[in-house]
């Protein structure tokens, strides 16, 4: 999964649409088939109404106001003087990866990586006698079956 520049629980400002300028938190991430599906919603922004139809549940039905999901494009964290800010990522020394604001160069949240966690792409050292075992493994070639004689 590749690194995305806001987190659930971030104060964020919309950047663009109907809400820009305002700030909230972010209560979901939802990750979409690909990076230009991945949507958040904000707690209290971007509030949308939906009728209810009566059911057994909820004989009176009703209309309900929630939070709609706003394209992560669409959002960026706000650094401590209040400002929306774009992030890098830094790679400390010992492994671990952060967030930085881009304005002020302040950590944004926690660490992604931890200095313990694996890289992705790096395969563990191969134990010892693990050559034997797939050289075991090796499946020997098949020997074709000998062709019928054609009728002539």
């Amino acid at each position: 999964m590749a690194a995305r520049h806001v987190r659930k629980g971030d104060l964020v400002m919309v950047t663009s649409g109907s809400h820009k300028g305002k700030t909230g938190t972010i209560m979901r991430v939802m990750v979409g088939a690909s990076a230009d599906d991945t949507r958040v919603i904000i707690k209290g922004l971007n509030l949308r109404t939906k009728n209810l139809r009566p059911t057994q549940r909820n004989p009176q039905g009703g209309v309900i106001t929630r939070e709609a999901p706003i394209h992560v494009s669409n959002v960026s964290p706000v650094d401590g003087k209040g400002k929306a800010t774009r992030v890098r990522f830094k790679t400390n020394a010992d492994g671990s990866k952060l967030r930085v604001a881009a304005t002020t160069g302040e950590t944004l949240g926690q660490a992604i990586r931890s200095a313990d966690a694996k890289k992705p792409g790096k395969s563990p050292a191969p134990k010892a006698g693990a050559s034997e075992a797939k050289a075991s493994k090796a499946k020997a070639p098949k020997a074709k079956a000998p062709k019928a004689a054609s009728k002539a």
